[in-house]
């Protein structure tokens, strides 16, 4: 049986733009001779809808979708489709279609409702376990979630008699994530001595990038196919139902079990199998962790911009590593056509931060405006001296410094219709040193969730890329300063970055206590120093812009703490 993962970027709310996106992916597969198309998870309406699933019309557009699109799918030919079903109650679900009829709507039994996941908001809990025939080929079809449990609708269909398991998903990443996902999938493929067919959504949609990965493993667990990583990807593969026969003759586990309940066999009619030349199977290189965040990074600013309407994109450049990763990312994304860098020079600017700022404009080949801000702040320090009298200078005029800088670019979009891209890290987030209104300032956060360590080694990784020193070197060796004082460094207000980095990632991705921090090595008086500064910041997260997700836990939707909030974990001496 030849099967093609249809790996294609939906958009949400796009339904007949999705639509159109799949019928473009059928002919293909057909071309390719495949008797089974997959597609991901909530394939017309886009993934994840939100509450326009509350929407009757959106609802019955999705429905209507469907069926126009059954009516594209030749006899022979089986799809296993994406959609929202309404039957007294919404369900997300897979429908099995072919002939240009609807045969079977599989309901999706296991509802997310951690990390990014709120599908219990929306969604009834589906049930049964369908398994589909095809010819001499029992396919057992699952959703996403359904099939990350060790049971439930895959051991129900591998003991009813399923040779292949297909699973299709909409599964956001974040780095690591899909070294894990192979590994889970390659044991439920050994354990019920079955193919596991994954094909999973690609494309960027606000805060979440899905990076594609779909995978093929055989009956014993050994990777058979891999797709393109954050690319749109047809990959086409021969699955030989007998060979999971021979494994389940050679494994008696699964003998010592018996299925809760009898699934259900859905007919196909009008399938015939074909007899064709054997295609070699394809196996895409896993990419590094560097890797997989860049091109997370471009391809969730690329597709904010194509899928809201924004062409063009705006941020100042200050000569360090954060605005200068930034800038290569948009770059990437959008062409270095569409991104404009401008310099706001200070009295406290060193000479080599204009340097590099304009080494690094050349290199990437964008436009640069040069603003610089003593005038405006001059202004704004006479006109507050009644105000400041006998006090010194403080943060207060560092931030005045930082506030003019995002009043030139927010007034620069507003003219020319360009999106501000803010520069801040995770690092920087997490403990509030930043600016409200000022570098917080924008309409897409870049590299908000990722960590200051992780900036400089996706940096490294992109000059290595690009095989020339795109982004200076200086950029990459220089102390971290925001150089809005005499003589800053970033090190006066914070721990160095190898210290801090660690900390913040047991407290906000591991969720660890201030004790437990403590024990695995860190000072005690940094630890609580930073868990202090996180909490405090909370106020400021809430008003940044949106960025993308990289890590195991973002902030926003990922990890939501209030605001307004007295506790704070105490040592069990005290």
């Amino acid at each position: 049986m030849r099967v093609a993962l249809a790996q294609i970027n939906t958009t949400v709310g796009d339904i007949w733009g999705n639509v159109e996106r799949m019928a473009d992916a059928l002919e293909r597969a057909k071309e390719a001779g495949a008797d089974l198309v997959a597609y991901p998870e909530l394939t017309i309406p886009g993934y994840p809808p939100e509450d326009l699933l509350m929407r009757p019309g959106f609802i019955e557009e999705n429905l209507s979708a469907l069926h126009e699109f059954a009516g594209r799918v030749p006899e022979g030919v089986v799809a296993a489709v994406g959609f929202v079903d309404l039957d007294a109650d919404l369900y997300n679900a897979c429908a099995v279609v072919s002939g240009g009829e609807v045969h079977h709507r599989y309901h999706k039994r296991y509802l997310p409702n951690y990390s990014v996941f709120d599908e219990n908001r929306y969604f009834r809990e589906g049930s049964g376990a369908p398994i589909v025939e095809l010819g001499g080929a029992l396919v057992g079809v699952s959703v996403c979630e359904d099939i990350w449990y060790p049971g439930g609708p895959a051991r129900e269909q591998a003991l009813g008699g399923a040779s292949v398991l297909l699973n299709i998903s909409a599964s956001p990443y974040h780095r690591r994530k899909g070294a894990f996902r192979e590994r889970m999938l390659g044991v439920r493929a050994s354990d019920y001595g079955c193919y596991v067919v994954f094909c999973n959504l690609v494309g960027g949609q606000d805060e979440l990038v899905f990076d594609g990965h779909s995978v093929v493993f055989d009956p014993e667990g050994g990777l058979v196919a891999r797709a393109d990583q954050f690319k749109e990807d047809s990959l086409v593969v021969d699955l030989y139902p007998d060979h999971s026969l021979m494994q389940r003759l050679h494994d008696p586990r699964p003998r010592k079990e018996n299925p809760e309940r009898a699934p259900e066999i859905v007919r196909v009619p009008g399938y015939e199998q074909r007899s064709a030349e054997p295609v070699e199977p394809r196996v895409e290189p896993s990419l590094s962790e560097e890797g997989e965040v860049l091109e997370a990074l471009v391809l969730g600013l690329g597709d904010y911009f194509r899928k809201n309407g924004f062409s063009r994109a705006v941020l100042g450049l200050s000569g360090g590593i954060d605005s200068s990763l930034a800038a290569a990312v948009a770059v990437e994304a959008l062409g270095p056509q569409n991104v404009t860098g401008v310099l706001m020079p200070s009295r406290y600017t060193s000479e080599v931060s204009n340097t590099d700022a304009a080494a690094l404009a050349k290199n990437l080949g964008i436009d640069t405006q040069t603003i610089p801000i003593g005038p405006a702040f001059d202004a704004y320090r006479e006109m507050m001296k009644d105000a400041f009298k006998g006090l010194p200078e403080d943060v207060t005029e560092e931030n005045l410094q930082s506030r003019i800088r995002g009043n030139i670019l927010m007034a620069l979009s507003n003219k020319f219709g360009w999106i501000v891209l803010s520069t801040g890290n995770k690092s920087e987030m997490s403990v509030g040193y930043s600016t409200l209104y000022g570098d917080s300032a924008g309409g897409f956060a870049v590299i908000k969730d990722v960590p200051k360590n992780l900036v400089y080694r996706v940096a490294r990784h992109f000059n290595v890329r690009k095989d020339r020193e795109v982004i200076p070197d200086s950029v990459l060796t220089k102390e971290p300063t925001a150089e809005l004082r005499e003589n800053q460094r970033d090190t006066d207000s914070l721990p160095p970055y190898e210290v801090l980095d660690p900390i913040l990632e047991a407290y906000i991705e591991e969720d660890r206590g201030l004790a437990e921090i403590v024990a695995s090595g860190f000072d005690e008086d940094d630890v609580r120093r930073i868990v202090q500064l996180v909490d405090r910041a909370e106020y400021k997260r809430r008003q940044a812009p949106t960025g993308i997700k990289v890590t195991g836990r973002a902030f926003g939707r990922d990890r939501r703490m209030p605001i307004t909030n007295r506790y704070f974990e105490r040592d069990h001496e005290e």
